[in-house]
């Protein structure tokens, strides 16, 4: 079996780059060491490949579909998988110790959960939607919510999911039309349509732990009166709540995890009198918005991950194919009796092996850095914590939308590695891109974190968004600077191009509309995105050469594929920022009826 996510490379990042086993210094880590880490790795790495590999493929040719009883039904060996990861301690790991957590570094944790989507994505999303739904909970949660709640989820025993989207309202929640009703036990009672939700119905768990957001009475138009419900599939008595399957949703790809449309209070269950769902209100009234955010932000991280996972998993599944596939023979060789040479020779396929790595490397770099960087800012020194939140801020619809492109290219050209073998189902490749198409649109697509980024992230606070990531950049730029040869060459491309992305930011807001300098956000995010990957490039090579034994064929690789992104791929953001100047309008002028 391929191995589809490479220790090594999670060794490196995680001690000799990141160097997390420093993070035991701090109170809430202090029980742990490199040895118990270690140990987390290995125990993710053997659940991956024993209980979630195997029926992944399986899964993917038997979708979900809903029974006699209404009742969907799935594979077993899904439920298996999931059992294995939680009775492991896995779903709990980074909670408390009194949760039954381990309180690993959500580094940690985040690089374990990546072996087991590199293996299998779709079985892992259960368990990936449920730890973003007991965090939230544990933040802004009640006592009794937590322990009614949070603690079967972090068990095991209930799964949980998050409720945002409608059929007429996706990415706009402004305009979402589930309703919350106050009841006489000061309950609430939820009606409404959610559309896409991932998770929202099968039979692996007691329970699923829905978190709605709908608008309750007093809160204003728009977004200012959503308001956030916990709205269990069964009440705590052990009554099933009034939460319908209306149906599945069948997709190109991800097709283990079940996607659902739910009605909510339409009388199909009726556990009270009022008619309706029961959902307990979280937090305040009409904050709902905020507090999801806090599991939006989280998942939008995640979704970076498990498409960077696919991405892996297509890249080693290439990577092997081609040592092994002869074909052809070199340029300069006109002997036709001569042996045919394993296709990875070809500079061609070295080029679109040296992509796939450098994507999907650079991606799972970005996505533990920004892993670290919410550690710091949980657990670090308080005088860095508000410059570590707005970094990462600025950072996460990047770390959510580059992995998701490019990763998804990756995919792209693992089965281009393969040739015609590539798109038939007997190769793991064509279902690794099937499964990754849904992240480029999953947690918000592209054109929503591109507005995010330069609408929002970089411009907040008269700029210090921008600020702190050119001055982070910069730190690793003047370590390069010093080192000489190829990676001072780096940090000056580098250095070059991140004074575009400043020159830039500037020239599409000078003119004060903001319908214009949002026109091309997209260009803005890709660009801003190559920036920060070749960033973490740099990084990666500053410490492959710092390596006692830096002329190993690993870090030589790492050089390898730092050359290539500086060499390939920096360069297109050239392009795309002479665009953003132009402050072209094709896009504003265009009318619709040319279309």
């Amino acid at each position: 079996m391929t191995e589809h996510l490479s220790r090594r490379d999670i060794d490196f990042l995680l001690h000799e780059w990141l160097d997390v086993t420093s993070m035991t210094s701090r109170p809430r880590f202090a029980e742990h060491s490199r040895e118990t880490f270690d140990a987390v790795l290995d125990l993710s790495e053997d659940i991956a490949t024993k209980k979630f590999a195997p029926h992944n493929k399986i899964s993917d040719q038997t979708e979900p579909y809903v029974g006699d009883d209404g009742k969907v039904v799935l594979l077993p060996e899904i439920g298996e998988a999931l059992r294995a990861f939680s009775e492991a301690g896995l779903i709990a790991g980074t909670f408390d110790e009194e949760l039954g957590g381990m309180q690993l570094p959500n580094t940690v944790a985040r690089a374990a959960m990546s072996f087991i989507q590199s293996e299998n994505t779709p079985t892992a999303s259960y368990a990936f939607l449920t730890v973003g739904n007991a965090n939230l909970l544990t933040t802004y949660g009640t006592a009794e919510q937590i322990d009614t709640w949070v603690r079967p989820m972090l068990e095991g025993r209930y799964f949980g999911t998050m409720c945002l989207s409608e059929p007429g309202a996706g990415s706009s929640l402004a305009d979402i039309t589930t309703k919350a009703v106050p009841a006489d036990d000061g309950s609430y009672r939820i009606t409404g349509t959610k559309m896409w939700i991932s998770g929202g119905d099968h039979e692996l768990t007691e329970n699923i732990v829905h978190l709605v957001l709908a608008k309750a009475p007093g809160g204003g138009p728009g977004t200012k009166g959503i308001s956030l419900f916990i709205v269990p599939k069964v009440l705590a008595d052990g009554t099933r709540n009034d939460v319908a399957l209306v149906g599945l949703n069948h997709k190109m790809g991800n097709r283990g995890t079940t996607n659902t449309l739910l009605n909510f209070g339409d009388g199909t269950f009726s556990p009270a009198t009022e008619s309706g769902a029961v959902g307990y209100l979280v937090g305040d009234l009409h904050q709902g918005l905020k507090y999801m955010f806090n599991m939006m932000n989280e998942a939008r991280i995640g979704v970076g991950f498990m498409a960077t996972a696919l991405g892996h998993a297509g890249y080693r599944s290439s990577l092997e194919y081609a040592k092994v596939r002869t074909q052809g023979r070199p340029v300069d060789n006109k002997d036709p009796e001569s042996a045919p040479i394993a296709i990875i020779e070809h500079p061609d396929v070295k080029r679109m092996m040296l992509a796939q790595k450098s994507y999907v490397e650079g991606a799972l770099a970005l996505l533990l850095y920004c892993a670290a960087l919410l550690d710091d800012e949980q657990t670090g020194s308080p005088e860095t914590r508000e410059r570590t939140h707005t970094l990462l801020e600025v950072l996460t619809p990047i770390a959510k939308s580059w992995p998701s492109q490019w990763c998804l290219e990756a995919n792209s050209l693992a089965i281009q590695v393969h040739g015609g073998y590539g798109y038939t189902k007997e190769f793991d490749v064509e279902q690794n891109y099937r499964d990754n198409r849904l992240n480029p649109i999953h947690e918000g697509a592209h054109g929503i974190h591109g507005l995010d980024l330069l609408g929002r992230k970089v411009i907040m606070n008269g700029g210090e968004g921008l600020g702190v990531l050119v001055e982070a950049i910069g730190e690793t730029i003047t370590k390069a600077r010093a080192e000489g040869d190829e990676v001072a060459e780096h940090a000056e491309h580098l250095a070059e191009a991140v004074g575009r992305l400043g020159q830039t930011t500037a020239a599409v807001w000078a003119p004060g509309d903001p319908k214009l300098a949002l026109a091309n956000a997209t260009a803005y995010l890709e660009a801003a995105g190559h920036i920060v990957v070749a960033w973490m490039w740099l990084e990666q090579v500053l410490a492959a050469d710092a390596a006692e034994n830096s002329d190993e064929d690993f870090y030589q690789g790492k050089r390898a594929a730092a050359r290539y992104f500086f060499a390939y791929e920096l360069p297109k953001t050239t392009a795309q920022f002479d665009l953003l100047e132009s402050l072209d309008r094709t896009t504003i002028d265009t009318d619709s009826a040319w279309l």
